[in-house]
């Protein structure tokens, strides 16, 4: 018994383990490196976003600011409408990013046609 613990103990810190996440639909948000990455990300989306001009392709835009944190497509008559949600804002201190967490950016056949929540409600509304 004795020998076995020995064993143990001389082997567990060459031991090497993998680590297997599951989400339950919330992006997380602990970033590699320092506490405050999350918040660099933030102020960087918030930067690029500030400085989008209406009528900016979808794919400039993804170029930009790289996969959004959710996405949404609808397709009302003729027009198809794609809205990006970027994280730019923490409510929550729950590591977990949700919707009102981002700013969401509206599209209309790959045009940029708005930012922020007004032009994403006008959409249910309209």
């Amino acid at each position: 018994m004795k020998k076995a613990l020995l064993i143990a103990a001389l082997t567990a810190p060459f031991l090497t383990g993998c680590v297997i996440a599951v989400s339950d639909g919330e992006a997380d948000t602990h970033w590699a490196g320092s506490s405050s990455s999350w918040q660099k990300q933030h102020k960087n989306n918030r930067e690029v976003i500030s400085n989008l001009a209406l009528d900016t392709s979808y794919q400039t835009v993804l170029n930009k600011l790289n996969t959004p944190n959710f996405t949404e497509l609808l397709k009302q008559g003729d027009d198809v409408y794609q809205v990006l949600f970027y994280a730019t804002h923490s409510i929550h201190s729950d590591g977990k990013m949700t919707k009102d967490e981002c700013t969401p950016l509206v599209f209309k056949n790959d045009k940029l046609i708005g930012v922020g929540d007004t032009i994403y409600k006008s959409l249910s509304n309209g």
